[in-house]
């Protein structure tokens, strides 16, 4: 057998646990290193280039989601659709979806990138732009935009190499995205003083030379899934697969677009400029830990699709409950520090006295019950993996579409902006107790069908 079959079939036959370890910490390393790139590029360009800079970023976070949910919809799509395959061993599919990965990923790279050039300043004017914030928020987006193909293609083919058995390796591209993003955002924007493009600029090109490792690795012939003729021509059934599948990392992601514009303009109306940099400082601490819970969800995504498509229920469950452990004694140590040193967190990205203040305060409201959201996170991903889309897309939706943007809009008529960040704590709790039931419910099913 193979090197690349058994290890995919280790999938089905490895203790749990070792193997959640073996595929999450390759995925939470390249996450939050994915992560510290972030805040290194925010800080650097809230130090050099100034406070309404960081602001403009803010404003560039819906397009940055809106361009994910596209990938997603793809990448995720594909890599689930695959995992499920080779637990089945039906390894010919496998590879006509790698090959529709690809062309999938260059069809809607392009689309995105056209549309929104076309129409890209009424198009940040609607997710919150002033005529401060819009010339920074523009400089960023034109570069992102020109490589969005790019940065398409890199993120699914990431996704492919974790379904096929080779964490290491999509780790590896992200680690060597980030280093090089670092080198550059520090070169460009620091020394040759290209301001805010400086950094969009870096972030594609790092990407570009990460993408063409991977088609390198995709290219060899031995590999289980590669690159080949005559898988590229897209058909109708893997299509409707991966954007069954898909969809709901979609609506995740979109509705994520969504809830930013509606926050941004939120922030704008009670707090100004300068509130919406706080809420893009917060956001960002937000995601350092958080991404360690999607490494943690990225590292489960195969073994539960793999032990799903072979019916081993008790394997796939037993990787459900390591995974809410794990991402809610992440997200408890994030939430204690984040109670404790909020305005050291703020330092990182701005000296400015007001944006300090501000941010330092939103980071303590938007964290209160930061510890709940990693179960969610994991469930919602889980019923994903399985194929269960009406259900994934509920509880992607629950927690930001239908509890939070209300509240957002609600809380401030009595709390000003407190309101605006009272709103997210209090989304996040309605939306765990109404995730943790209905898991309980369908596991009571896979136990009867066991």
């Amino acid at each position: 057998m193979s090197d690349n079959k058994q290890a995919a079939l280790e999938l089905g036959t490895k203790p749990v646990g070792a193997l959640l370890w073996q595929y999450a910490l390759p995925a939470m390393v390249a996450m939050v290193a994915s992560s510290l790139y972030n805040i290194i590029d925010r800080s650097v360009i809230g130090q050099v280039v100034g406070p309404e800079a960081i602001a403009g970023l803010g404003i560039t976070f819906p397009f940055m989601n809106l361009s994910a949910a596209f990938g997603a919809c793809v990448g995720v799509g594909a890599s689930t659709c695959i995992s499920v395959k080779l637990g089945q061993r039906d390894y010919s599919t496998a590879q006509y979806l790698l090959g529709n990965t690809v062309t999938l990923n260059i069809i809607v790279g392009i689309v995105f990138m056209a549309v929104c050039l076309l129409f890209l300043d009424p198009i940040l004017r609607f997710f919150g732009a002033s005529d401060v914030t819009l010339p920074y928020a523009r400089e960023f987006m034109q570069v992102i935009l020109a490589g969005n193909v790019i940065t398409h293609m890199y993120f699914g083919m990431n996704a492919v190499l974790r379904a096929a058995g080779k964490p290491r390796h999509a780790m590896y591209a992200t680690l060597f995205t980030v280093a090089c993003n670092i080198v550059l955002v520090c070169a460009f924007v620091w020394w040759f003083r290209w301001g805010i493009r400086g950094a969009a600029l870096a972030t594609v090109m790092s990407q570009t030379l990460a993408l063409c490792w991977q088609m390198r690795l995709f290219s060899n012939s031995k590999e289980l899934l590669h690159l080949k003729k005559g898988i590229y021509r897209l058909k109708a059934e893997l299509v409707r697969n991966i954007i069954a599948i898909g969809i709901s990392p979609f609506l995740m992601q979109s509705t994520s677009c969504v809830i930013v514009i509606a926050m941004n303009n939120q922030f704008v109306r009670y707090g100004g400029d300068m509130a919406v940099g706080a809420y893009s400082i917060a956001n960002s601490m937000v995601m350092v830990f958080f991404m360690f819970v999607m490494g943690v969800t990225q590292g489960m995504q195969p073994i539960v699709g793999y032990n799903y498509g072979a019916k081993k229920f008790d394997r796939m469950l037993r990787c459900v409950w390591i995974s809410i452990g794990v991402a809610t004694a992440i997200l408890l140590f994030g939430w204690v520090l984040s109670m404790l040193f909020p305005r050291q967190m703020a330092r990182i990205f701005t000296t400015d006295p007001t944006l300090l203040e501000m941010a330092a305060h939103g980071i303590v409201l938007d964290m209160l019950v930061f510890f709940v959201v990693g179960s969610q996170a994991v469930i919602t991903n889980f019923f994903q993996c399985i194929g269960k889309v009406r259900i994934s897309i509920f509880l992607s939706l629950s927690r930001q579409l239908i509890f939070l943007l209300p509240m957002a809009f609600v809380f401030p008529y009595w709390w000003g902006l407190d309101g605006v960040w009272y709103s997210m704590p209090v989304s996040d709790f309605v939306a765990f107790t109404i995730t943790i039931p209905i898991l309980m419910w369908h596991i009571r099913k896979f136990r009867v069908n066991e």
